[in-house]
């Protein structure tokens, strides 16, 4: 769905489960931003990271519902998350942006890169 005119962008938010866990590293991370940036045509920026990447084991984080890796892919017209629960198998994926992209493109990469089922999809249009 293209953007109506006089709308500052818009914002895909996806919950996928029953994923590959073993997507959830860093090194396919970037992959994956790289990949869906290259699909939907947005300029990657600065990436950053929250996980225990680093952490001495005694204190990692152990919960289901908080352990895993959360990242921020900076495009220059706004940001791509994503917040990947290990135990749990779920992706949370957020893509905002006020250049409009193809939001099934993009709903497609993430289910298919990540090989889960998305529960949920919303798409919310920002003015």
């Amino acid at each position: 769905m293209e953007q109506p005119s006089g709308t500052y962008g818009k914002e895909l938010i996806l919950d996928l489960s029953d994923c590959n866990p073993r997507t959830f590293n860093r090194r396919l991370l970037k992959r994956f931003f790289r990949e869906l940036c290259d699909l939907i045509d947005m300029q990657r920026c600065k990436l950053a990271w929250w996980d225990d990447h680093g952490v001495p084991p005694g204190e990692r984080w152990t919960d289901p519902m908080v352990t895993g890796t959360s990242a921020v892919q900076f495009i220059s017209t706004s940001s791509i998350t994503v917040h990947a629960l290990d135990m749990l198998g779920r992706v949370y994926v957020n893509i905002f942006s006020c250049k409009d992209f193809d939001e099934g493109v993009a709903q497609e990469f993430c289910r298919t890169f990540f090989s889960g089922s998305v529960v949920k999809s919303t798409l919310l249009i920002r003015n």
